[in-house]
């Protein structure tokens, strides 16, 4: 899906994600299912939430899956380039028993079907989540809608921009 200019835009501060993680802390904290004994990240995007929620819920075990999927405007071809650790990912009874896993954003759901069949027990948590993804995860704190493209604070660069109306003169 490559960016169209006619798209809606949600740029993130820093200051916004950090709220919105520890929203979806927040949220993950009153499960009454137990606790979680793990977290994997979703690499890149969900390393950053990750971190927010694991020190929001004091977890101290951390891993990651790395998947490419995106440039900086369209998302493509998705390639594993390292899963969890088989001793992380069955550290409470295998297929991903009490691991959280944590992501920056669902989009199409392409990513999260990967993750979930290789720990289809884990809890799934994003921080954004789009109409095609939301099946796909347990929790999550804020949704967009499929035109929406999501501008991550580490994505962005502080510059000024042009009022939406007039030439700003």
């Amino acid at each position: 899906m490559t960016v169209d200019p006619n798209q809606k835009h949600f740029p993130v501060s820093w200051d916004q994600f950090h709220r919105d993680a520890r929203a979806l802390a927040w949220r993950l904290s009153g499960r009454q299912d137990g606790d979680f004994h793990a977290i994997i990240s979703i690499t890149r995007g969900g390393l950053v939430p990750a971190a927010i929620v694991a020190r929001e819920l004091e977890i101290r075990l951390i891993e990651t899956i790395c998947i490419a999927s995106y440039d900086h405007q369209a998302q493509g071809k998705l390639s594993v380039l390292k899963t969890a650790s088989d001793e992380v990912a069955n550290v409470a009874g295998g297929e991903g028993e009490g691991i959280l896993i944590v992501d920056d954003l669902v989009d199409t759901g392409k990513t999260a079907k990967l993750v979930r069949g290789l720990l289809p027990k884990a809890h799934f948590a994003t921080v954004y989540a789009k109409p095609m993804g939301v099946p796909l995860v347990d929790t999550f704190i804020t949704e967009v809608s499929q035109d929406t493209w999501i501008y991550f604070p580490w994505d962005m660069e502080l510059q000024f921009t042009p009022p939406l109306r007039g030439s700003g003169d």
